[in-house]
């Protein structure tokens, strides 16, 4: 009785396996499909990308697989926030905040580190930053007290900040949270604000009159 009892629960199990690979993924064994799965949680991820990801993995070295694996453990153990400007970092100041060829007077207040990673492409930017943590927004819970703001009138005042660039997504959030800066840091430095345009190549026909009227507002004369 008790091994009867015992082959079917086998049976139950191995029957609820493949009820969840064929609902999830068809086609898939279980342990590629769990894969797949936690490729498709990424963010811009979509089926088809998560699918040639896993199966490229798949096809490589288990030694090469081990160090991606290694490497992932260990970012997400050791890489933390920079004490002074909140930026990405393993060491309690990041790379940036350690470079003395960088402008000390200036600092350029972003929303997150992406936006960070995105201004220094350019290569034309060569202050120090803030990393926010996030903008504003009354309508999703977030309040000035949640984000690093204290800290940046703190930093801005002890350190005889020359000039505040706000470089914020041009949003409601966005401006909401520009507006509260600059009458926080205005007692102490200059503030100024990133200049809001028209992409290189697009047409002004499909351009929105928001976009329009900074661009307008952000014109340069021509030398």
């Amino acid at each position: 009785m008790t091994r009867n009892l015992y082959i079917t629960n086998l049976f139950v199990k191995h029957n609820l396996d493949c009820f969840i690979c064929i609902g999830t993924l068809s086609g898939f064994t279980r342990p590629l499909a769990r894969l797949i799965d936690q490729f498709e949680q990424l963010p811009g991820i979509g089926p088809r990308t998560a699918q040639r990801l896993a199966l490229h993995l798949l096809r490589q070295p288990e030694e090469k697989i081990r160090n991606f694996a290694s490497a992932l453990l260990e970012a997400r153990t050791q890489v933390g926030q920079c004490q002074t400007c909140f930026h990405l970092s393993a060491e309690k100041e990041c790379e940036i905040c350690r470079n003395n060829a960088r402008e000390k007077d200036l600092i350029c207040v972003v929303a997150d580190s992406r936006d960070l990673l995105a201004l220094e492409r350019t290569r034309e930017y060569k202050g120090l930053y803030h990393v926010l943590g996030g903008l504003i927004s009354p309508m999703d819970g977030v309040s000035p007290e949640m984000l690093h703001i204290n800290s940046l009138v703190k930093r801005v005042d002890m350190n005889s900040t020359k000039e505040v660039i706000l470089a914020l997504t041009p949003s409601i959030e966005g401006d909401t949270t520009s507006l509260y800066l600059s009458r926080l840091l205005k007692p102490f430095t200059k503030v100024s604000r990133i200049a809001y345009g028209l992409p290189v190549g697009s047409e002004l026909e499909y351009a929105d009159e928001v976009t329009l009227t900074r661009a307008l507002e952000g014109r340069l004369e021509i030398e």
